[in-house]
């Protein structure tokens, strides 16, 4: 099954999975919070809620580094279906959760779990997908976050028809099964490098990981990366109540409208993004460079718009564009880090990068909760315009490719 045709594409189908119930797991609790607290009291202060949610972004985000040296060292698929199974495991456990320490303990380890699975998915799929396809695949699959953030949302609707420990039960216990099957049809793939000094060996820990940071490359793509960031937790923590201010509708309505919106145009995004970048490298190295800017691009008027909007089509219309926009960006991050990093470092790469996206997310969640007590969360959303448009240029004028998927650490083609 490894070799056939069909196989690069049954593994982003198997991970599409694994990428929902990675958001699916995380985003759940935050729509629970009223049926919990009936249990467990200390959750009526939303002081203590707070730092329930942040304990794991803080750890997610810590443990994202160390994620990707393992991901590089290790057997990826035994790092994906132990991730899945360990957190699947905790979340199962959280229905038996009955005071707000234990729950604290679950959610900081949830946090080390799902940390390990990014870098190790995004790695092991652009090792099966080369070239033409990379891009696509890695936009197909980032489809599956979205898609479990938007049905995280429904947590308190299926706790109301059952109960907050029936949702963490069942959806712990569908993951620990689907850890069974990965165990059986996926399969590690890494790249064939010839004899001599390029022969595939295991590095030292500290030997790859100064190599990576000593890459100027790679600090132009980190920024690239974290500074999005910045607009793109906003979205997800913040347009639902965006949405009910603008307009002046109960949350009940507002959240929906703003989730479904973001959901649909961010797999349109990924999808067109990936295609586009797949056809464009193909006869312009920096193809995915500017794919990748003209979607981020696409975010700079739809944050202006979402801060000045006050009508429902107006509003609509800013949060697609926004979707569809880091769409395409969130396609092409690691085909672009590709054109710059070996395979043997591109998970620890990526999990670098994604600390930093993670916590650009914590800075920028807390500055908004002021800024929306302060009444100027309209305003905010529309100054972060700037800071994407800084991205645009940076990518623009500093990142330079030389080569569709580097590969040769001891050539000198990478460029910036």
């Amino acid at each position: 099954m490894k070799n056939a045709r069909y196989y690069p594409w049954l593994v982003v189908a198997l991970l599409w999975l694994v990428a929902l119930l990675n958001y699916l797991d995380r985003q759940m609790l935050s729509t629970m919070r009223r049926a919990i607290q009936a249990d467990i009291h200390e959750l009526e202060s939303a002081t203590n809620f707070g730092r329930l949610m942040a304990v794991f972004l803080w750890i997610y985000g810590l443990m994202s580094p160390l994620s990707g040296l393992a991901a590089d060292r290790f057997n990826r698929k035994w790092l994906i279906t132990g991730s899945l199974f360990v957190w699947s495991a905790v979340t199962l456990l959280m229905g038996y959760a009955d005071d707000f320490w234990q729950l604290y303990t679950l959610r900081a380890i949830m946090g080390v779990s799902e940390a390990l699975y990014i870098p190790a998915a995004l790695s092991l799929i652009a090792d099966y997908h080369t070239g033409s396809t990379r891009s696509l695949a890695v936009g197909i699959h980032m489809t599956g976050l979205y898609m479990g953030q938007a049905l995280g949302g429904f947590g308190a609707t299926i706790a109301a028809a059952a109960s907050w420990q029936a949702t963490f039960h069942w959806f712990g216990l569908v993951g620990i099964v689907y850890a069974a099957v990965l165990m059986l049809l996926l399969h590690e793939k890494r790249p064939e490098y010839p004899a001599g000094p390029l022969q595939q060996t295991r590095k030292p820990l500290s030997g790859g990981l100064r190599g990576l940071l000593k890459l100027l490359p790679f600090w132009v793509i980190f920024l690239y990366f974290s500074i999005p960031s910045i607009p793109g937790w906003a979205i997800k923590n913040w347009l639902p109540t965006l949405f009910a201010g603008s307009l002046d509708v109960p949350m009940s309505e507002a959240g929906p409208l703003a989730t479904i919106t973001i959901a649909a145009s961010s797999l349109i995004g990924v999808v067109s993004g990936g295609l586009l970048s797949d056809r464009w490298v193909q006869h312009n190295v920096r193809g995915r460079v500017y794919t990748s800017a003209i979607g981020l691009s696409l975010t700079i008027p739809a944050l202006l718009f979402l801060g000045l909007g006050g009508s429902v089509a107006f509003l609509v219309a800013a949060a697609f564009f926004f979707g569809a926009g880091f769409g395409m960006f969130d396609a092409n991050n690691m085909p672009i880090l590709c054109q710059f990093v070996s395979p043997r470092n591109r998970a620890t790469a990526y999990g670098i990068m994604n600390m930093g996206g993670v916590f650009s997310g914590a800075l920028i969640t807390g500055w908004l909760g002021r800024s929306t007590d302060a009444g100027n969360l309209g305003r905010d959303f529309a100054l972060m315009s700037v800071v994407i448009l800084a991205a645009v240029v940076m990518l623009l004028v500093m990142l330079k490719p030389k080569v569709k998927d580097y590969q040769d650490e001891s050539a000198d083609v990478r460029s910036v």
